[in-house]
């Protein structure tokens, strides 16, 4: 099974586990009274994303780790973040490079989706600002050659670049199942747009920790599946 079919199988479990508790619901909603009280829990949920060690497992040259949190403070309303590190190497046409750094989000989630009864799954969407600090070392590079009578060069002295930083948005949609009691499994996307970065003495920043793949007008999007635990501080009744 490869790498795309594991993280396809997790993103459908999370959909298929988010209809059928919705269904549940229904059926518990019908059975009890309108005027049942339910005290919704308000606590911080942490968690992992899981997709950054299953693609170590299948890439050595893809290293990262990813911290989620949230915190409810309205019925709909979560503060939200991620932070992490990643150790990503990288072949292009003309050069391999790596790149090394901490980053770290915090935004907002609203969740869209109705919950019937004492259920907390959503269905969010949110927004992010991001910071990232991190190095770039280039590997080698080719030197490009017009025509065919010179032969191309490869330089393979590693050149390191320190003290980069970058910033930027990104919008964000998700959702997150509550599989057992204060145990969620999530999923989400989020496009991102890099307000500004410092870049090395000719080149460019082709990744960025947290941001991920630069692509053109500095555009970028990643994924992330997570499993997470909500520690319930408190409960208000609703």
């Amino acid at each position: 099974m490869n790498l795309r079919h594991i993280l396809t199988f997790i993103i459908s479990s999370s959909l298929f586990l988010l209809s059928f508790t919705a269904f549940s619901q229904e059926e518990n909603s019908n059975s009890k009274s309108d005027t049942l009280d339910i005290e919704q829990k308000y606590g911080i949920r942490v968690g992992l994303d899981i997709s950054k060690p299953i693609i170590t497992m299948f890439n050595a040259d893809k290293k990262g780790l990813q911290v989620v949190a949230d915190y409810r403070i309205r019925p709909n309303l979560y503060i939200a973040g991620e932070f992490g590190y990643d150790d990503h190497t990288r072949e292009e046409d003309y050069l391999n490079f790596t790149t090394k750094g901490f980053y770290g989000t915090i935004g907002l989630n609203y969740n869209v989706y109705e919950n019937w009864l004492d259920m907390n799954n959503e269905i969010f969407f949110g927004f992010r600002y991001g910071y990232a600090r991190f190095s770039q070392t280039l590997n080698s590079y080719t030197v490009y050659q017009f025509g065919e009578y010179f032969p191309e060069e490869t330089v393979t002295n590693p050149i390191e670049f320190d003290n980069l930083d970058a910033h930027w948005g990104a919008l964000v949609a998700g959702i997150k199942v509550e599989t057992f009691n204060n145990l969620f499994l999530g999923a989400s996307v989020s496009v991102e747009k890099l307000f500004s970065s410092k870049q090395p003495e000719n080149f460019r920043n082709l990744f960025i920790p947290g941001f991920e793949r630069v692509y053109a007008n500095d555009t970028g999007i990643t994924f992330n599946y997570t499993i997470s635990y909500v520690i319930p501080f408190y409960k208000k009744r609703k």
